[in-house]
């Protein structure tokens, strides 16, 4: 059995992030590939909040090494502000020594064969890279999203950090590993003398989290009777998940009585931003048609997903590069899927794969009003189309793990 060393930020105890998915479940599905994992995470309390919901999933066994780690907005601010140099390339840069030290300790001992580092918190793959220069090991930089972009991050100071990270990961790694076809598509045109090592490695949905949903007749119980149930899961993010228009939408179609009160309900949990979403349901006098509900553990989260009538997604189009990993668990739950994003990115074209036509933009009032119509208004006789089987069975982390162990079998020969 080859040993891998993986360095992430999200890993159980963490809560509220589907981030967590990703590496959790590689630790699980590796080893029927040949991988023995050791994780290198944070102490935490860097997490700004915590559940022990997943850490039975954690394999028996598994090895976890937790580093020294604070959360700058957190554990250093005074009066809500802290000095920026202590939050990049993000708030968790106290990670960085302590990590590098604790992973080349690592190295000594276990003699793993491949390091792997997980974006979207920058100072992982800061860690990375020092353990690959270090030891000489292959490393595998999974960056899953484009790390600078035109206007990301805002600040340019963070900006110059995320483009130094990014082009030494890229340079130094074995393999680098995107989620989308446009985001490897991008880095292969930015860096063509690495062209070749950057591979698209999509996320997915694990089966075994889905065993037992849906099997007792709550599943057949509304989550509000008489009414449709539209469930956003996971956050809200004010500039690429905007749900601006979509609550235009729903005013529209009540003041116009195309929608009858009591007929509708959106559901949004755990969205991290609750004043912004309030704001806007008091903007539209929504307070009947909204709701907000706190995070629950990940497969009453899934349960939902399961019982409710339609799953919502957003995605703007400055994210087109990029893919939800919810939208793999919204397929595997087998309801439709309402994705209001734009049609010309990866998350639409992902749904027109799954055999979905229920995509509307995210930014046009118009639009979203006649797919909601088309959603509430949907039947036994007209019923909205649901993910075909044969792209489900495509879409499992395990075939994503296998994926991984291949490029790891591949980096590790070639050292």
């Amino acid at each position: 059995m080859k040993r891998l060393l993986m360095v992430a930020y999200h890993f159980p105890p963490l809560a509220g992030s589907s981030g967590i998915q990703r590496t959790l479940r590689f630790v699980q599905h590796l080893p029927d590939f040949g991988w023995e994992t050791m994780v290198l995470t944070v102490h935490p309390r860097a997490y700004e909040r915590t559940s022990d919901d997943l850490m039975r999933d954690v394999p028996a066994g598994t090895r976890v090494e937790r580093a020294f780690a604070i959360d700058a907005a957190r554990h250093l601010s005074l009066a809500g502000r802290y000095p920026g140099f202590l939050a990049r390339p993000d708030r968790w840069i106290s990670w960085r020594f302590p990590g590098i030290a604790t992973g080349m300790r690592i190295i000594r001992e276990w003699q793993p064969q491949a390091i792997w580092s997980t974006f979207p918190i920058a100072t992982a793959h800061v860690i990375g890279d020092a353990l690959q220069r270090r030891s000489g090991l292959p490393w595998i930089a999974d960056f899953r999203d484009p790390m600078a972009q035109e206007g990301y991050p805002a600040d340019p100071r963070v900006w110059r950090s995320y483009q130094r990270i990014e082009e030494g990961a890229i340079r130094r790694a074995r393999f680098s590993t995107f989620t989308t076809p446009s985001a490897a598509r991008v880095y292969r045109q930015r860096y063509p003398a690495a062209a070749d090592r950057i591979v698209m490695l999509e996320n997915g949905y694990d089966e075994e989290s889905f065993s037992g949903i849906g099997d007792t007749t709550v599943l057949h119980e509304p989550l509000h009777t008489g009414a449709k149930t539209l469930l956003h899961a996971g956050l809200v993010y004010p500039s690429e998940r905007d749900p601006t228009q979509l609550f235009a939408a729903v005013r529209r179609l009540v003041v116009s009585g195309r929608l009858r009160h009591g007929t509708l309900k959106l559901r949004f949990r755990a969205s991290g931003h609750e004043p912004f979403l309030r704001d806007l349901i008091r903007t539209h006098g929504l307070d009947d048609w909204v709701e907000l509900l706190p995070p629950v553990p990940y497969r009453a989260a899934l349960d939902e997903m399961v019982r409710a009538d339609g799953l919502l997604l957003l995605q703007a189009a400055n994210c087109n590069e990029q893919i939800p990993a919810k939208i793999y668990e919204y397929v595997r739950a087998g309801r439709p899927v309402i994705a209001l994003t734009d049609p010309e990115g990866d998350t639409a074209a992902v749904v027109r794969d799954a055999g979905l036509d229920t995509v509307a933009r995210l930014d046009s009032e118009e639009a979203i009003a006649d797919l909601l119509i088309r959603f509430v208004d949907a039947d036994r006789t007209r019923p909205l189309p649901l993910p075909r089987a044969d792209y489900v069975a495509r879409a499992s982390r395990r075939g994503r793990a296998e994926s991984l162990a291949n490029l790891l079998d591949e980096a590790a020969a070639s050292r």
